[in-house]
């Protein structure tokens, strides 16, 4: 098999690829190659609208199969690519075929972290990745009176808010002293810390896992100190390993993630990387190169190579977003507040409508917006402006942020 392009990963990233690659005429063969055997779909609702029921599988398909069909893109699925030769131009998948690639473009995104414990491997341990993990968790909930979740960010509390809706039982386990620590400011975390104990969740804070129990089937936690949780279910969300192997042992500059110049190109001839596993620079987090894990991220990456593969002189630079739904709230977040010396309350909490704008040197770096879509909005110019704004203007929620851009 020889195709002009071969996309690895067949998430969000790698359909946007392929997409994009046909929106901007490109005429070559295309294949998509994905380890699931589904086509692609949308991978948060996994957490949220799949996992509760309220949106069928067919209704988070990124595309219907026909569409594939229309625009010649082949996809090989239930295929995992273990290793690549870029002298070649071929990749290699696990059960020994050969493919090769005038270029490739890797969209794997990664695995999720397993917690390193005793009975990690138990039935009953789940993590939130793929279509088979929800599924896998749907159908033994009926025998699930008390579930634990172990993590205290996005994927986390998304799931402990579904469970609960369920009439679950529900104590979720963070390691660290507030939820969302990587993420968002303090105050955002008590407030989401306040809504999930309302809402019957026993929330830890500071909670080390010991072990997992269990004979064969998991039936409870076992906290350092010695206290064990019963649970019929327990779902882990610690984050993610990017899933880059393959192009490391290629010879890929790369460690966390494969590193990537502005136009997504890896130190490999021909290989490009987006997505989740792709690291990056980015103007909005300062220094360091980062890794991004959203939907954004990877569609904005998937369309910037398809551009660059075309011939357009583009660069990356997209501003960070993201989502989060839990029970009636809708958190939206534009741009990163990581390193933030300063953050503005606006709104109130008891509301259940606010904002937190975080400043760095007096200018706006990121919003987190709770059931305030136009803060979302209209903050987004003063992130990607830089504007520093008066903070006693910025509180003000009756007054527009779109009329801060002059700071």
């Amino acid at each position: 098999m020889q195709y002009d392009v071969v996309i690895v990963g067949a998430g969000h990233g790698g359909a946007q690829a392929a997409i994009a690659l046909r929106q901007n005429k490109f005429d070559g063969t295309i294949a998509v190659i994905g380890d699931e055997p589904e086509l692609p779909y949308e991978r948060p609702p996994l957490s949220k609208e799949y996992f509760s029921g309220e949106k069928a599988f067919e209704r988070i398909l990124i595309r219907p199969a026909a569409f594939w069909q229309e625009r010649r893109v082949e996809m090989l699925l239930q295929r995992r690519v273990v290793a690549v030769d870029p002298a070649a131009h071929r990749v290699t998948t696990a059960d020994g075929a050969t493919i090769g690639y005038g270029r490739l473009i890797w969209a794997t995104g990664g695995s999720p972290r397993r917690i390193g414990c005793a009975g990690n491997d138990l039935a009953g341990v789940h993590t939130v990745r793929t279509r088979a993990d929800a599924d896998r968790m749907l159908a033994e909930l009926d025998g699930v009176a008390q579930a634990v979740v172990i993590g205290g960010g996005y994927i986390g509390l998304e799931a402990a808010a579904v469970l609960s809706k369920a009439g679950k039982k529900v104590v979720l386990l963070e390691a660290q002293d507030r939820v969302l620590a990587r993420v968002a400011g303090e105050s955002l975390s008590r407030f989401y810390e306040a809504e999930h104990r309302a809402h019957g969740v026993d929330v830890r804070l500071g909670a080390a896992v010991d072990g997992i129990e269990g004979d064969g089937k998991v039936s409870g936690v076992r906290l350092a100190d010695g206290e064990v949780i019963p649970a019929q279910m327990v779902i882990v969300g610690i984050g993610i390993v990017p899933a880059v192997e393959p192009l490391l042992a290629a010879g890929a500059a790369g460690g966390n993630g494969v590193a990537v110049d502005p136009q997504c190109r890896t130190s490999l001839p021909d290989i490009f990387a987006i997505g989740d596993c792709a690291l990056h620079a980015s103007r909005f987090a300062g220094d360091t190169p980062i890794r991004l894990e959203s939907v954004q991220n990877a569609n904005d990456q998937a369309t910037l190579v398809a551009k660059t593969m075309m011939g357009e002189a583009v660069h990356y630079d997209a501003v960070p977003w993201f989502w989060s739904n839990q029970y009636d709230l809708r958190l939206q977040t534009v741009g990163l507040s990581t390193g933030h010396d300063a953050s503005v309350l606006r709104g109130d909490p008891a509301r259940r409508s606010f904002s937190v704008i975080y400043l760095k040197q007096g200018r706006v770096i990121a919003l987190d917006c709770v059931n305030a879509t136009k803060d979302y909005v209209q903050g987004r110019k003063l992130v990607v402006e830089r504007h520093a704004p008066d903070p006693a203007r910025l509180a003000d929620p009756d007054t527009p942020l779109k009329d801060l851009g002059d700071g």
